[in-house]
């Protein structure tokens, strides 16, 4: 048993890995299209020779990279990445989504736990802190670039 990267046609990676699953082939355990890889779908399965031919039938599968994958080369996909990563105290930001949403503020505090950062906005006349979750955010200025 293997992980094998699959070469798909751009953009076509979830598509490719859907019908893959859809097979419901025995000897194909999953399927992983991960947003940062763009044109290959990574496949756990018993041997390249069950997924070529599976792969036969796929539109949009190109081909099977030659060789197999470690797991320790995908594990990093497997995780997600909190929102809060890149984001740094002292940073300015533009809220986008919430009550305060198109409001800049500045980062105050960072929550990795609970993936949370506390901003003071810019506009307003008494400084008043607010909680946001990091995914309502987006970085416009960083004091470390």
């Amino acid at each position: 048993m293997g992980i094998f990267a699959v070469k798909t046609t751009a953009s076509q990676e979830r598509t490719v890995a859907d019908m893959i699953i859809n097979r419901e082939e025995p000897d194909i355990h999953a399927a992983l299209a991960p947003d940062s890889l763009t044109s290959y779908v990574m496949v756990e399965a018993e041997g390249d020779a069950v997924l070529n031919r599976v792969l036969e039938d796929i539109p949009h599968a190109r081909s099977i990279v030659p060789g197999e994958s470690d797991i320790s080369e995908v594990e990093h996909f497997l995780s997600p990445k909190p929102d809060v990563e890149g984001i740094a105290e002292g940073d300015i930001v533009e809220l986008i989504a919430g009550p305060f949403k198109g409001e800049k503020a500045q980062v105050q505090r960072i929550d990795e736990g609970k993936d949370q950062v506390t901003v003071e906005l810019y506009e307003a006349t008494v400084p008043i802190p607010v909680t946001v979750r990091g995914d309502q955010i987006r970085v416009l200025d960083s004091d470390e670039r």
